[in-house]
C-alpha cells in the first residue's frame, strides 16, 4: 500500500494529532482538570496512535489496515468524549470534530 495513495488519510490523522495535543494541553490548564482527565487521557492515546498510523502507511507496513481498525476505535472513543465538553470549550470541540472525521477515515481502509 503505498503512502501516496493515501495522502488525504496522512492529513487527516496529521491534524487530529495536532487537534489532539492542543486540547490536551489546552486541558491541562482548565480549572477542574479532575474533570477533564478522561479527556485528556484519551487526547494523548489518540494523537499517539495517529502517529504511529501516520508513520506505517509512509513505510507501508503490513499492518496497515489492523492498525488503521485500532485507530478508529480510539479516535472514536476521544471524539466521544472530547464531545461531552464541546459546548463549554473550543479545543474540545474542535478536537471532537477532528477525531470523529480521521475514525472515519480510518475505517475506510481497516
Amino acid at each position: 500500500m503505498a503512502h501516496e495513495q493515501h495522502q488525504q488519510l496522512l492529513e487527516t490523522l496529521h491534524d487530529c494529532m495536532a487537534a489532539c495535543n492542543h486540547c490536551f494541553d489546552a486541558c491541562l490548564q482548565e480549572d477542574d482538570v479532575k474533570m477533564m482527565a478522561g479527556c485528556i487521557r484519551l487526547d494523548r492515546e489518540c494523537a499517539d496512535m495517529c502517529a504511529y498510523l501516520e508513520q506505517a502507511i509512509t513505510r507501508n507496513s503490513p499492518f496497515v489496515s489492523q492498525l488503521a481498525k485500532v485507530c478508529a476505535e480510539i479516535c472514536q472513543a476521544c471524539g466521544d468524549e472530547c464531545q461531552k465538553h464541546a459546548d463549554m470549550h473550543d479545543h474540545c470541540k474542535h478536537c471532537a470534530e477532528a477525531c470523529h472525521k480521521c475514525a472515519e477515515a480510518c475505517r475506510s481502509i481497516a
